[in-house]
């Protein structure tokens, strides 16, 4: 039995990444990733300079899941490339490349990066975030159709290495159609979704108070809430996106059930996000363990047996 994975036209020993925000703050989590049984890893989102990110407390652990508002904390993009160079200089195997996000607080800056990517010796996948939900007065650029449209024109007239984006969770059939129809006008690597299911509220009823102090307690939902929701989303855009357009899947993968669920859906990758920070890097030997013996119960000697065979009901 296999878990290796084809994407972007690389083979990873399994799906699993970190989702970018968790345990990728710094080099030595970074580090720990690149030596944990994760099939690959990506960055912290940066900006080109360093961010403090919101006031604290930002993220608060709860019973299905957790909440935050970062404000996109990072150490800086100079940070992070020179990370990424570094670890390709010393990889041993180029088929297994890095994944680096990048998230601007303006199309501008977004594109300052992608035009430094572009002309650096960088050979790994750039992921664009899109959904940024937690900086106080800044709307995620996904939800403006046509400022998408005119973003990716822009990015794709300036950048030719692979680059897929993160997209927030949509919740009506015709946003899936809408936005299916702008990407698959780009030559895009693959689509992320979901990022957090943005600006929920969680209540500390002792207290009679939130848990998180950025814009009065608002912040991103992430873990078992949104599963249902990241899974329709990765559905719905297997379904309309071209082929050449792979899917990860991202959003309250727990447990090996869970993956299997994401897979079954469409997804060829897959990110652990909240979990991740409750158990550290850890996690990944256990959930790959317990995606395995799911596939061994099923009798599936691979992913490709699966992926994206979601039965209806007729």
């Amino acid at each position: 039995m296999s878990l290796e994975t084809t994407f972007a036209n690389h083979t990873f020993a399994n799906p699993f990444m970190n989702a970018s925000g968790v345990h990728c703050m710094t080099t030595q989590e970074l580090d720990e990733l690149a030596h944990s049984e994760a099939g690959a890893f990506i960055t912290k989102s940066c900006t080109i300079n360093e961010r403090k990110g919101n006031p604290e407390p930002r993220y608060f652990d709860v019973p299905l899941g957790s909440i935050n508002s970062m404000g996109l904390p990072n150490l800086g993009f100079s940070y992070y490339l020179e990370y990424a160079l570094a670890y390709e200089k010393a990889q041993k195997n180029p088929n297994q490349p890095l994944f680096f996000s990048i998230a601007g607080m303006s199309v501008q800056e977004n594109l300052e990066m992608l035009g430094e990517i572009e002309k650096s010796g960088f050979k790994g996948i750039t992921e664009l975030n899109l959904s940024c939900p937690n900086v106080p007065g800044k709307p995620q650029l996904a939800y403006d159709f046509e400022a998408t449209y005119e973003t990716l024109k822009e990015v794709f007239s300036i950048f030719s290495k692979p680059l897929g984006i993160k997209l927030p969770p949509y919740f009506d059939f015709a946003h899936f159609d809408q936005m299916a129809d702008i990407l698959n006008q780009f030559p895009l690597t693959y689509v992320n979704a979901i990022n957090s299911v943005g600006n929920g509220l969680y209540i500390d009823t002792d207290k009679e108070a939130v848990v998180i102090k950025p814009k009065e307690g608002f912040g991103g939902i992430g873990g078992e809430y949104i599963k249902p929701t990241a899974l329709a989303n990765v559905r719905a855009f297997y379904t309309r996106l071209k082929p050449e357009i792979q899917i990860i899947g991202t959003g309250g993968i727990r447990t090996g059930q869970d993956a299997f669920e994401h897979l079954l859906c469409g997804a060829s990758m897959l990110q652990i996000g909240t979990e991740l920070h409750k158990e550290g890097p850890e996690i990944f030997s256990r959930i790959t363990n317990e995606l395995t013996q799911i596939m061994s119960e099923k009798g599936y000697a691979s992913i490709d047996e699966f992926k994206g065979k979601l039965r209806t009901i007729s």
